[in-house]
């Protein structure tokens, strides 16, 4: 996994539920593209239109309540979007987040829509230049994730993770 990501800043609120993420209709497939071209409309019906490969959501609290669905991470993965930055996740969502290999981070972070983003995951520090003051770089420091959860990240999902782990032992047990 990359130890640097940087991308345009999309912003939401708080409570953006998996609903939001990726409306119920849309869960009759398992195409990707699917997902990625609905991703957001619930609040954004331009984001899949606009958001380009690397770009960052950073959002308030409780991002990901509602339904389990695992749809809604993967959804904005296959949007383009390389990590989420929230005040707090709803845990099914940070646990989907994580198994599908999408980097989200807590933290609480002022920016706005435009804003250019760095999330620096070997020095847990985040920072914001603002788009109408690039002068003005604001940090934030973050947590560190656990290992065991960059592993699951740099593997790139729990299931890659665990045939990764797996095939040493038993070559063939993933055929």
């Amino acid at each position: 996994m990359e130890k640097t990501f940087k991308g345009k800043v999309w912003k939401f609120g708080d409570d953006i539920d998996t609903d939001v993420i990726i409306p119920g209709k849309y869960l009759r497939t398992t195409d990707m593209q699917v997902f990625a071209d609905h991703a957001m409309e619930g609040v954004d019906p331009d984001f899949s239109k606009n958001v380009q490969k690397g770009d960052i959501l950073v959002a308030g609290d409780n991002f990901g309540c509602g339904s389990s669905r695992e749809q809604a991470p993967l959804a904005l993965k296959y949007a383009g979007v390389s990590c989420i930055i929230a005040k707090y996740f709803a845990r099914i969502f940070f646990r989907n987040a994580i198994n599908v290999g999408l980097l989200i981070i807590e933290a609480d972070v002022e920016a706005q829509d435009g804003d250019s983003i760095e999330v620096d995951l070997e020095n847990n520090l985040i920072r914001v230049i603002p788009k109408d003051a690039p002068d003005e770089i604001r940090e934030y420091p973050t947590g560190k994730l656990p290992d065991f959860l960059l592993e699951i990240l740099n593997d790139g999902g729990l299931v890659a993770h665990r045939k990764k782990e797996s095939a040493p032992q038993n070559p063939e047990s993933f055929r």
